[in-house]
Formats: structure tokens, C-alpha cells, sequence
């Protein structure tokens, strides 16, 4: 019985001209904009120069922001006031003030003071903007004491020498760290609207209530509208795992059939979602809306996909434990980027399994009595 059931629900796909490019070309579709759309790189920041000194320091200063690849393009102005009513109006990000007799300061062994003005509004922007012109200022500094040095005679001490070395994403690419991500919120997305619409679907059309009457056991009607969306699941890892790998060249190190093995238990507690769901909705627009706005989104903004969980407040913390995003995430950059195995994975495995177990238990429990 078991086995018809599952051919029933594919032809029934299959049938469905409009869900079939849904299921296999959306994915891709996703991956593709959100690959391109969440990236977190800022490449430059536009700048703009009030140079009051007109020295060749100054000049000099304005070249090292010109060359380098995070501030362009630059805008000059007079007025310092100018660059009050350039940032208001959201034209530049920056502003570089140089104060008079800043040449004469820095040849002569004195201290002289820039003025740097951030546009905080974008957080991430603003901040790395600040560290590159300090980068830039500090480093311009560091050239004139040296020659200063030099020409009085004197050797500059010996100072540490920091040679950095980036492991496992040596680019620093974002686009590395956030498909992988991304795979696992397509995921989410598409087996938990699925599972939920298509059952959903049954009872508006009253097909569900005939399965019913027939001598078919709840367990396998249960299993007959879930591994079906198992396999559509795997199918789309397949096709999401070849957009991100040879599209996006995002670096592949750790075991493939690792992660279709850990990608079960993240189905589990996806397509035990959308079995839920189907237990409390009457309608497809119900169930869509309630995917959305009671798991979907809850578990996008708890599990680290978008804010970083060691900022959020203490008592949202232990939330995060309950989302099973969470530890896929952790599981699949893992896989993704460092090519670790199940020694290190071991934990996040077994709380995506605990909770897939919990989730679908629940699910079907409830389906049984919408059975009964």
C-alpha cells in the first residue's frame, strides 16, 4: 500500500505543470539571486576631501586614499560644511578633513590632528570604512616617522612583525560564507511550503477524506505524503550543491555523502514543519502564511543566518538551541569550507536528529487525530 501511495502523490506532481518548475528550477532561481543579492563585501567607499593645508603632506596623504582600492570615488571641497551637506544627502560615506598647517606640523616633529566623518547609518559599512582609513593614515604615519628618523639618524626600534594567515577562506570572500547558508534556507522554504500546501491541498479538494474510508493504515498515509518530499528534497540539494560549487566557485572540502547523510535529519524537521502545519490549516493561503510568518522567519532570524547569535541579548540565546537552522548551518559551512567529518559534527547531528524526532512525532501525532 505504502508503495502506491508514494507513486499516487508523485503522479499528482507530476500532473501539476506549474509546481514542477517550482520544485526544480526555483532552487536554482534562489541560489543565484540570493548568491549575487547577500553579499557582504564592501569593496569602497565614496570619500570626500576637505584639504584646508594645500601642502605637498597633504597631497601626498590624499594619494594614499586615492590609491587604494576601499575609498573612490574622491570628491574635493572647500568647506568643511560641504561635506555635512554631501553625507546628509547620502552622496558620499566618508569625509577627510585635513586642517591647516598640517605639513609644516608633521615635517617640524609636531602633532597634528585629521578629522574623519562616518556615515553610521550602514553599520557595516561605516565600520569597515573607519578601519581602512585609519589602516591608511596610521600606516602614512608610521612612513614619515621612519623617515624622520632616518634623517636625524637615528635606527627605529625594532617593532613585531604580524604576518596574517587566513584558513579556510583565504579571500575573504562573504559570498563563501553565505551560500552555503543560503542552501539551507532553500531548503527550509520549499519542503516546508510544499509539505504543508500539498496536504492542504488534499483537503480542499477532498481527496484527503477519501483516502480516509480506505482500509490505508495513518502510518502509511503519513509516509506516503513524506518521502516522497525526502526525495524532491534530495533532488534539490543536488541541484543547489551544483549552482554553489560550479557556479559561484564556492570551495567544496569536506564529504558529499557526509552531507546528504546530515541533510535526512534537517528534512525531518522541515517537512515535520509543513506536516504540522497542514494539521491546523484549512486553506493553501493559510498554511503559506503560516509557514512564512510562525517558522520560516523565526527560524531565519534565530539561527545565525542574518545576525550573528553571540550579539543577541542573553535570554534570546537559548532560543537558538530550539532551531534546527541553527545546526544545519553550522553542519554544512563545516562541510562546505573547513571539510570536517562527523567527529567535529557529531554534536550538531545529533541535536538536529533529537529535534527532527520531536518535531515529526508531534506532526504526526496531530495528523493522526485530523485522521481519526
Amino acid at each position: 500500500m505504502l508503495p502506491f501511495l508514494i507513486r499516487k502523490e508523485l503522479a499528482q506532481l507530476r500532473r501539476d505543470r506549474k509546481m514542477f518548475p517550482i520544485i526544480f528550477f526555483a532552487p536554482m532561481m534562489q541560489l543565484l539571486i540570493f548568491g549575487y543579492a547577500a553579499v557582504l563585501d564592501v569593496v569602497e567607499v565614496s570619500l570626500v576631501v576637505c584639504d584646508e593645508d594645500h601642502s605637498g603632506a597633504s597631497r601626498d596623504l590624499v594619494s594614499r586614499f586615492e590609491g587604494s582600492e576601499y575609498f573612490q570615488p574622491i570628491v574635493y571641497v572647500d568647506d568643511p560644511r560641504e561635506i555635512d551637506i554631501l553625507m546628509t544627502r547620502g552622496e558620499v560615506g566618508a569625509g577627510l578633513v585635513i586642517p591647516p598647517g598640517f605639513g609644516e606640523a608633521l615635517h617640524g616633529g609636531g602633532s597634528t590632528e585629521l578629522q574623519l566623518l562616518i556615515d553610521g547609518a550602514d553599520s557595516v559599512k561605516a565600520s569597515q570604512g573607519m578601519s581602512n582609513a585609519v589602516m591608511i593614515a596610521g600606516a602614512y604615519g608610521q612612513e614619515q616617522l621612519t623617515a624622520r628618523l632616518d634623517r636625524m639618524g637615528f635606527e627605529l626600534p625594532g617593532m613585531p612583525s604580524l604576518e596574517p594567515r587566513v584558513w579556510y577562506n583565504p579571500e575573504l570572500h562573504s559570498r563563501n560564507y553565505m551560500v552555503p547558508a543560503i542552501f539551507g534556507l532553500i531548503l527550509v522554504i520549499m519542503t516546508t511550503m510544499l509539505t504543508s500546501m500539498a496536504v492542504v491541498r488534499e483537503k480542499e479538494n477532498g481527496t484527503l477524506e477519501q483516502l480516509i474510508v480506505t482500509p490505508i493504515k495513518p502510518v502509511h498515509l503519513i509516509l506516503g505524503k513524506l518521502l516522497p518530499f525526502v526525495g524532491i528534497g534530495l533532488i534539490q540539494v543536488t541541484v543547489v550543491l551544483a549552482v554553489a560549487v560550479l557556479w559561484f566557485q564556492v570551495p567544496f572540502r569536506g564529504s558529499i555523502l557526509l552531507l546528504y547523510l546530515l541533510v535526512v535529519p534537517f528534512l525531518l524537521n522541515t517537512l515535520g514543519v509543513g506536516l504540522l502545519i497542514s494539521t491546523v490549516s484549512s486553506t493553501q493561503q493559510q498554511a503559506m502564511l503560516m509557514a512564512m510568518f510562525l517558522f520560516m522567519l523565526p527560524m531565519i532570524y534565530f539561527s545565525g543566518f542574518v545576525f550573528p547569535i553571540e550579539s543577541m541579548p542573553g535570554w534570546v540565546q537559548p532560543v537558538t538551541y530550539a532551531v534546527p537552522l541553527r545546526y544545519f548551518l553550522d553542519i554544512i559551512r563545516g562541510i562546505f569550507l573547513r571539510g570536517v567529518g562527523l567527529e567535529v559534527l557529531w554534536f550538531d547531528a545529533l541535536a538536529l536528529t533529537g529535534l527532527g524526532v520531536v518535531i515529526i512525532g508531534l506532526a504526526v501525532s496531530r495528523f493522526r487525530k485530523t485522521l481519526d
